[in-house]
C-alpha cells in the first residue's frame, strides 16, 4: 500500500506533468515550458515519486496516461485552471496587465503609439517587457505576447496574424545616392551590410560562408546604423515605413524569398479573460494588423 502523503507535490513538477500530460508528449511540453525533455522527464519522475505510482506508460515511440495518471490529470487541471481564475481577480484589483513584445516590435511599433494604447485603458498599468524568449504565460506572468512565429499553436492558446513579414533591403540616402533602382546581388556584394542574426543576408546571398559587415543582436540597432549610413540592412517593412516616408531610409527592393516566420498576437485562452486583456488585444490588432 503506498506511504500516505502529507505534503503537496512540487509545484514545478505539477507544472511540467499538466503541460506533458495536455500534450502526452514529452517534447511537445518542453517546447511549451521552454526546457529540455530531459527536463519534463525528471520533473515527471520527481512527482511519480512523490505520489508512489506511474503516470505515464512509457511506449517504445513515446507516453500515454495512465488510468490513474488521467484521472489525476483531469483534477490538477480543473485545479490549474481554479488558480488561473484566482489570479484573475487579483489582476484585476492590481489594475495592470503585462505585453511581451520583442525589442524591435516595443521600439519601432509599440512605443511611438503608447499614448494611443493609454488611452484605451485609462487608470490601468500596461507593463512592456522586451524579449524574444519564448513566454511560458503563467510562470512569467504575461498577459499577451507578440513574436515572430508560425502556426500551430498549442491548444489552448488563442494567436492572431498581425502581419507577414515583407522583408526589403533599406539603406541611407547618404549610402545609396539619388539612385532608386533596385538592388541587385552583385551590387550588394560591393556594399558594406549590417546583420542582425537571423541570417537573411547568407540566404539572401544563398552562401553559408561567413559574409563581412558588422554584426548586432537585434534589428532596431542594425536599423539605427543603417539610419546613420553604416550599411545596408534587410528588415520587415512594417518597422521602417515611417523612415521611408520621411526619406530616412530607401527601400532598395524585396530580398526575393519569403521568410518561414511572421508577427502574431498571442495570449493563453481563457474561459473568463479579463476586460481589460480583450481591450488591449483588440487595440493591438485595430493598430498593428494588416488590413484586410
Amino acid at each position: 500500500m503506498p506511504k500516505q502523503r502529507t505534503t503537496l507535490p512540487p509545484m514545478n513538477a505539477l507544472r511540467h506533468f499538466e503541460v506533458a500530460g495536455r500534450h502526452q508528449n514529452f517534447r511537445m511540453a518542453s517546447e511549451e515550458l521552454g526546457v529540455s525533455q530531459g527536463a519534463v522527464a525528471q520533473q515527471i519522475r520527481l512527482l511519480e515519486d512523490h505520489l508512489g505510482l506511474p503516470l505515464f506508460a512509457r511506449l517504445p515511440r513515446g507516453v500515454v496516461l495512465t488510468t490513474r495518471g488521467a484521472a489525476y490529470h483531469a483534477e490538477l487541471a480543473r485545479a490549474f485552471d481554479i488558480l488561473r481564475q484566482a489570479r484573475s481577480k487579483v489582476d484585476d484589483s492590481d489594475g495592470h496587465l503585462t505585453v511581451s513584445t520583442t525589442p524591435t516590435f516595443a521600439t519601432r511599433l509599440l512605443i511611438p503609439n503608447l499614448a494611443s494604447l493609454n488611452s484605451v485603458a485609462p487608470g490601468v498599468e500596461i507593463r512592456t517587457v522586451a524579449t524574444v524568449s519564448v513566454t511560458d504565460f503563467d510562470r512569467d506572468q504575461i498577459d499577451i505576447v507578440v513574436r515572430e512565429t508560425r502556426p500551430p499553436f498549442p491548444a489552448d492558446h488563442e494567436a492572431e496574424l498581425l502581419f507577414r513579414q515583407d522583408l526589403i533591403i533599406v539603406g541611407s540616402p547618404h549610402l545609396l545616392g539619388n539612385t532608386r533602382e533596385q538592388m541587385t546581388r552583385a551590387r550588394a556584394r560591393h556594399m558594406p551590410l549590417l546583420h542582425d542574426g537571423s541570417g537573411h543576408w547568407k540566404q539572401y546571398f544563398g552562401t553559408t560562408d561567413p559574409l563581412p559587415g558588422a554584426t548586432f543582436n537585434q534589428i532596431s540597432l542594425a536599423l539605427d546604423a543603417a539610419l546613420s549610413g553604416q550599411g545596408l540592412a534587410i528588415v520587415s517593412r512594417a518597422f521602417v515605413q515611417q523612415d521611408l516616408k520621411a526619406g530616412r531610409l530607401v527601400d532598395a527592393g524585396p530580398i526575393g524569398y519569403e521568410p518561414a516566420v511572421d508577427y502574431f498576437l498571442v495570449r493563453k485562452r481563457s474561459a473568463h479573460p479579463r476586460p481589460v486583456s480583450d481591450q488591449i488585444w483588440k487595440w493591438c490588432l485595430d493598430t498593428f494588423a494588416e488590413k484586410k
